[in-house]
This record gives structure tokens, C-alpha cells and sequence, in this order.
């Protein structure tokens, strides 16, 4: 049956309907005979309904199978009440109607439609998302508010002793008709689920068939109620008792029933659901008012319906009261956890940068107007990079949330400790500066201690910096206070790392200067503040001739004197200086090439640093290409390096840029490969010539096994790509031995040169010892 179409089984089932109502109308002889008839046919229909139903529960699951099968019980109790009157009927033909206990059968159908109507509902798309029980609970008391709205206006609209005239005594005629309340309390509730819950179509013809069968057993069982004391109802009128238990199956049998639907694409259901229960109740308010205005007297039933109705709209105002309360409890709830999510790190669940800044403007103030003590300190992981690549970032994240631990354990419960990002993070102190130094060294104290991941003991330190507000500085703000302590921290870094430095500028700046001013100034005018372009030389293994140098950017601040390019760098990355940087470097060193040429008595290559972050943005490629026009170098004596400080943050973009600009004859090399970011996935990606090893690949005259069997590996896979190897790190002739024995050609290290000027370098390497002695490392 599932395999025919449902707008082809509906016509058929309305044309047997119609034959069997026709037959028993005109072919049976009136009286006994016809209703034999009808009731051995309604016995048929509800046995065949009963089965349909238990067959179409088999290929669902969940509360679509549950709603058939309650669905299939209710009607096979219906059946048996059927089959009691058919036997009746044959064993007393001429009997009179009369109410039976036998009456009572057919009730369990209304009685487990109705659950099966709220089984059916768990699946509906609910306009809003509440509790399931609520939702249950409501859709009974609006089904029942509604309904006795309307019984109280037809019970107001009929004469009075109506019912009396038309049956026999009021049990009887109350008993008669518990079938039409019911089956209208069902209508009801169906047309509910249709106008409050926005479903598929599938799901709308399934609670359309159930209104039209509670519709047609409901005429049926009007018709009895009014033919209590009569004469035997007809095969017409007894036809809603055959055409309901057909379109019953028929629901049972679409495609994807009440728990199928799709999800609300329109929100007015909800207010639909609010308003709907009320227009009969205003109806039949205004009814009653009418009639008993002018003269009318209510019976004891419109009593009743009145004392019924008014319960239930006090218990659905109980309802929606309650679900505005906890509406408005999530709300605030959700509230506190965005305002919580706004100012808060997710990772470590400490202050984040905006909670900080505010914090520290209020402390500021209250230091300026109040003399409250204040003091920062900014604190920047060493080496923490190290772990991600070395242990992954999951670790990472670990030892983070266990350094937050440790920060806000080392302070003062009034004291407010942040991260501001990746691995910084800051402590606003209320205290004066003896105090703030002791909580400093606490935090030192506390980060040195051995972290214990999955296994792992690791070990971090941090570089801090101090930082306490000049009573006389009254242009200092938020911004100026952290800058200060940024510097101080960089400070401590030059000096070693793992230690703590004060903020103490004079008039002059001190060596505690504010470095990204200091950088952003020396960035604008290079000359004037200290930065350069030094070389240092790449070199041939086989014969010691420098075949390329790689440019690198110096520092010496008049002010701070010389800063360690690793510092100055970060610096740059985090104040986008980074960009500026390259460019002089790239600028500068096109500018020497001439003079790099006459040093070395021929054309050399020329390696300069780009940041790996600049790649997939705009403004490397015309930046290169500008270089190389404005001072005539051959594109193919210049080589872009991919630093590893930072991710690349687009890479089909940095592939296109790349491509481009080796098809003007730029050559691309990998920079520190085998740490940080620059791995396999890297070469994979990315068209590259050059591949120049990190140190840790290199080592190995110290481990010449395990370090061997690396650095060959890297050098078979780059062969087999076409691409060049540069070992970096060379500083003894063992090493460089080594390496030559493996097959790398050429090395770059402080063995052949450190960084120096254009005017220092010398045109001879000196030459290193026979490669060919070392050749069993090789093997």
C-alpha cells in the first residue's frame, strides 16, 4: 500500500466508502438488515485500519512508530466494540437502540488518538524551543480551553431541553455524547499542530487526514446522540463510522508522518499559538454577556462550560507566566555569559586585553585623582614557540591554562591578571613598587617550577617587565603604561631572558627606552637611527668559493644601543613593522648587489628574508619587483627567504604570488627548514628552489646517526624534487666535512664568515679539509 500514491488512494477509498454506503442503502432491506450490514462493514473497515496501521509502525522508528502503533491499538478496540454489536445483531435482530456497556469500546479510540496526537508532537519543529513537557501540557489545556469554548456557545445556541427531547435520560444522553466532545477536543488539537507548528508538506497531509476522520466519526456520532429513543440510524448516516477509520489508515500510510518534519522556516507560530486559544473564549464570553443581559438565565451546564473555561485560562496565564520567568532567567543567563565570553580569555579564562584596558584606565584614574599605588607588569614567554612545534599545539594549550593557573595563584585576590594574547600576558597591581617587584619575582619563582603534560616535563620561563606611573607624567594613559612595560620587558629579554626589568627612563631614555617607538622611528629614518644591512656569505663545500650572501637587517639605537634581531623582529611583527623591514632590507641590499659583485669578482646571489606572514597579502610582489627595476638587477640573482616566524595565513594566495614572481626569474628558498613551520607540507605546497636546513638538521658531527639519517633523507627527497640544499649552522670544519659527505653541497655558517657590512666581507673562504675522509658517514 506505502508504493501507491496517497492522491491516488484517497479517491479510491472515498469511492469504496461511497459503494458500501450505497449498497447498504439500497440493496439491503431497512431496519435489522441494514444495520447488520453496516455494523459487520465498520467492523471490516476498522480491523483493516487496525492492520494498516500495525504494518506502516514496522518502517518507522521512534515517535513515528509510536504514534501508529497507539494509532493501530485505539482503533483495535474500536473493532472489537464493533464485533460485539455485529454478533448482537445476530443474535437479536429486532432489538431497540439502547446504550450498552459494550458503548464504552469505541471511547478508547478518541482516548488513544489523543496520545498518539502528543506522542506525534515530540517531533514537531517548535517555533520556540521550550520544555517538552510544557509543551505537552499546554497543547492539552489550549485543545480542551478551546473546545469547551465552543460546546458552551453551541450549548448556548441550542434551545433549552434539547438534548432531554432528543434522547432518553441525562446518563444516557451524557454518555452519548462523550463522542462528539471528544472527537472535537481531537479536531482541535489537530488544527493546533497545523496553525502553531510550521511543518512539511508530508507532515501537514498526515494531521489533515486525522481532522477529516475525527470529523467524520464525529457526525456519526452527533447523529447517534440525536437518535437516543429512535429509530435505527442508515447506512448514510453511519458512513462517517466507515470513512473514518479509512482515513485513519491513510494517515498512517504517508511517506514520512507527524515525526518527519522539516524545521520552522517562519516564526509567527508562537503568536499564533498565544492569541488562538482565546478568540472562542471571547466569543463565547461575549455570547453569555449578550444573553444574560438581556433577561436570559444560564443553565446548570453553560454553568459548568463557564466555572471549566475560566480554569483553564487561569491555568494557561499560570503557564505563560512561568514561561516568561524562565525566559527572562535565560536571558539574564545569557547575558552574564556573553559579558563573561566579551571580557574573557577562552582558553585560560583570565582577563582578556578589552576587561584589562578598562581595568587599568579606572586604576589610572584612581592613582591620578586619589594617589591609589598602581603598577603593571608585562610578561612574555621565552621561547614558547618552541613547544608548539616541538610537543603541538595541544600542549600548548595545556601548559597555557597551567601558566594562567600559576599567574593568578602567585598575585593578590585584588590583583587582575589577562592574557593579551598568543603567549603574553599582564598583571595589574594596586600596590606600591617594593611590593609589585616581590609579586614580579613570585611570578618568576612560580613559572620556573617543571610542568608535567601528557607525559612530557617541560620547562618555560618569562621575561617581565615593571612598570610604575611618574607622579609628575600627567599626559600617561593607559596605552603610554603598557608601551612602557612592553619595553621594560624586551629589556629583560636583551639581558638574558627569565628575568624581570624595571621601567626607568630619564630625560635621555635610558637603556629602558620605549623600543616599538623606537623601532617605528629607527624603521622611518634607517640611517639616521642604526639600521643596516649586513651579509653573511654562503658558500660551495667542494672548493670554499662563496657562491651567494644572505641579507640580514642590524640594529644599534642611539638610544638603546644594539638590539638582537630576534627581539627587534618580534617587536616588528607585533606592531606591523615587519612589512617596512623587509622592504629596506630587500631595497638595500638590490642597491649593493654592484658592490657585492666587485668584493667577490663576479655576479653573486643575493638571499633576503621575507616574513612567511607577508605572503598571502598584497604588496610583496610589487615591493620585489620595484627593488629589482630601480636598481637593474638580473631577477634570477635574487632570492626571496620564507622565514618560519609565522603561519602563512593564506596559502593559495602565497602559491600565486610565488608562481608570479618566479616567472620573472625571482628565486623562492625555504628558510629554517625542519623547524617551526617550514616542513614537508611547506616544500609540498609551495614552489620552491632553495631549501636551506635548520641547525637542529645539521648537527651531525655530533650525532651522525640519528641527525644523518634525517639530514640525507631531506637531501634525497630535495633531489628528487630539483630543489637546492643549504645547510645552515656550520661552524666547524667537522660538521662541514660531514655534510659534504652526505651530499650537501652548500653551507652557510659562522665557519665561513659572520654577518658583517658589504665593505668587510673577503673574496676567499679558506679551504676546508677533503671531504672525501669523511665519506664513510655516507654509507
Amino acid at each position: 500500500m506505502t508504493t501507491v500514491r496517497l492522491s491516488a488512494r484517497v479517491p479510491v477509498t472515498l469511492g469504496l466508502v461511497a459503494a458500501v454506503t450505497a449498497v447498504g442503502t439500497y440493496a439491503v432491506p431497512a431496519g435489522s438488515g441494514q444495520r447488520f450490514f453496516t455494523d459487520a462493514a465498520q467492523f471490516a473497515a476498522g480491523a483493516f485500519a487496525a492492520v494498516v496501521c500495525f504494518v506502516a509502525a514496522r518502517d518507522h522508528a521512534g515517535a513515528r512508530a509510536h504514534w501508529r502503533l497507539i494509532l493501530g491499538t485505539g482503533l483495535a478496540a474500536w473493532t472489537l466494540a464493533r464485533l460485539w454489536w455485529t454478533l448482537w445483531d445476530v443474535l437479536e435482530p429486532d432489538r431497540a437502540p439502547a446504550v450498552t456497556l459494550a458503548d464504552a469500546g469505541p471511547l478508547a479510540l478518541p482516548a488513544l488518538i489523543f496520545v498518539g496526537l502528543i506522542a506525534g508532537s515530540l517531533a514537531l519543529p517548535r517555533p520556540v524551543q521550550a520544555s517538552m513537557r510544557r509543551d505537552r501540557t499546554v497543547l492539552v489545556i489550549d485543545s480542551v480551553l478551546i473546545a469547551g469554548s465552543l460546546l458552551a456557545l453551541i450549548r448556548s445556541a441550542l434551545p433549552h431541553g434539547f438534548l432531554e427531547r432528543a434522547g432518553q435520560d441525562p446518563w444516557t444522553a451524557g454518555f452519548t455524547a462523550a463522542y462528539p466532545v471528544a472527537d472535537l477536543v481531537l479536531v482541535v488539537m489537530a488544527l493546533l499542530l497545523l496553525g502553531t507548528r510550521p511543518a512539511s508538506r508530508p507532515g501537514r497531509v498526515t494531521l489533515r487526514l486525522l481532522v477529516l476522520a475525527m470529523l467524520a466519526l464525529g457526525c456519526s456520532d452527533t447523529l447517534r446522540l440525536l437518535h437516543l429513543g429512535g429509530t435505527v440510524m442508515t447506512p448514510l448516516e453511519s458512513a462517517g463510522w466507515l470513512l473514518g477509520p479509512a482515513l485513519l489508515a491513510l494517515a498512517a500510510t504517508t511517506n514520512k508522518g507527524v515525526g518527519e518534519l522539516a524545521v520552522a522556516e517562519r516564526g509567527d507560530g508562537e503568536w499564533l499559538h498565544l492569541l488562538l486559544p482565546y478568540v472562542p473564549v471571547v466569543a463565547t464570553g461575549v455570547f453569555l454577556a449578550v444573553r444574560t443581559g438581556s433577561g436570559g438565565q444560564l443553565t446548570s451546564s453553560e454553568a459548568y462550560l463557564g466555572w471549566l473555561v475560566l480554569g483553564l485560562v487561569v491555568a494557561r496565564q499560570m503557564f505563560t507566566i512561568v514561561d516568561n520567568t524562565v525566559l527572562l532567567a535565560r536571558i539574564s543567563e545569557g547575558r552574564r555569559e556573553l559579558h563573561h565570553q566579551a571580557y574573557h580569555d577562552p582558553l585560560t579564562g583570565l582577563a582578556n586585553r578589552a576587561l584589562f584596558r578598562e581595568r587599568l584606565v579606572l586604576a589610572l584614574d584612581a592613582y591620578r585623582y586619589r594617589r591609589v599605588p598602581v603598577a603593571l607588569i608585562f610578561a612574555d614567554l621565552d621561547d614558547f614557540k618552541l613547544i608548539n612545534d616541538g610537543f603541538g599545539h595541544a600542549v600548548g594549550d595545556k601548559l597555557l591554562r597551567l601558566i594562567a593557573e600559576r599567574l593568578a595563584a602567585a598575585v593578590g585576590p585584588g590583583d587582575l591578571v589577562a592574557r593579551l594574547g598568543g603567549d603574553e600576558f599582564a598583571v595589574l597591581l594596586e600596590r606600591p613598587g617594593d611590593q609589585a617587584e616581590e609579586t614580579g619575582h613570585r611570578i618568576l619563582t612560580a613559572l620556573r617550577e617543571p610542568y608535567v603534560i601528557d607525559g612530557h616535563t617541560l620547562g618555560v620561563s618569562a621575561s617581565l617587565g615593571l612598570v610604575l606611573p611618574e607622579c609628575a607624567d600627567e599626559e600617561l594613559t593607559a596605552d603610554v603604561l603598557l608601551r612602557r612595560a612592553d619595553a621594560a620587558m624586551y629589556v629583560s629579554k636583551r639581558r638574558g631572558k627569565n628575568a624581570m626589568a624595571r621601567y626607568a627612563a630619564g630625560a635621555d631614555g635610558g637603556p629602558n627606552a620605549d623600543l616599538p617607538a623606537l623601532l617605528a622611528r629607527a624603521v622611518s629614518a634607517p640611517a639616521e637611527f642604526g639600521f643596516e644591512v649586513h651579509y653573511q656569505p654562503i658558500v660551495r663545500f667542494s672548493d670554499g668559493a662563496v657562491v651567494a650572501v644572505e641579507a640580514l637587517a642590524r640594529w644599534t639605537d642611539p638610544v638603546a644601543g644594539p638590539v638582537d634581531p630576534e627581539v627587534f623582529v618580534t617587536v616588528a611583527e607585533r606592531t606591523g613593522l615587519v612589512a617596512a623591514i623587509d622592504d629596506f632590507v630587500l631595497d638595500r641590499a638590490c642597491d649593493q648587489a654592484a658592490a657585492l659583485a666587485t668584493a667577490y669578482g663576479r655576479p653573486i646571489d643575493v638571499h633576503v628574508n621575507v616574513s612567511a606572514a607577508r605572503l598571502g597579502r598584497h604588496g610583496l610582489e610589487d615591493s620585489v619587483l620595484r627593488a629589482v627595476k630601480r636598481h637593474a638587477v638580473r631577477a634570477s640573482r635574487l632570492v626571496v627567504e620564507i622565514t618560519e616566524t609565522r603561519r602563512i595565513p593564506d596559502l593559495p594566495r602565497a602559491v600565486e604570488v610565488l608562481h608570479r614572481l618566479r616567472q620573472y626569474g625571482v628565486r623562492v628558498a625555504l628558510d629554517d627548514f625542519g623547524s617551526g613551520y617550514n616542513a614537508l607540507a611547506q616544500l609540498h605546497s609551495l614552489p620552491v628552489d632553495i631549501v636551506k636546513l635548520d641547525s637542529s638538521l645539521t648537527d651531525v658531527d655530533v650525532s651522525p646517526e640519528r641527525a644523518g639519517a634525517l639530514c640525507r633523507s631531506v637531501l634525497r627527497i630535495c633531489a628528487e624534487l630539483g630543489v637546492s640544499v643549504v645547510a645552515e649552522g656550520v661552524e666547524t670544519p667537522e660538521r662541514a666535512r660531514a655534510l659534504a659527505a652526505l651530499g650537501c653541497e652548500l653551507g652557510q655558517g659562522y665557519l665561513f664568515g659572520q654577518p658583517g657590512p658589504a665593505h668587510r666581507l673577503t673574496t676567499m673562504i679558506p679551504a676546508q679539509p677533503d671531504p672525501s675522509s669523511t665519506a664513510h658517514l655516507a654509507s
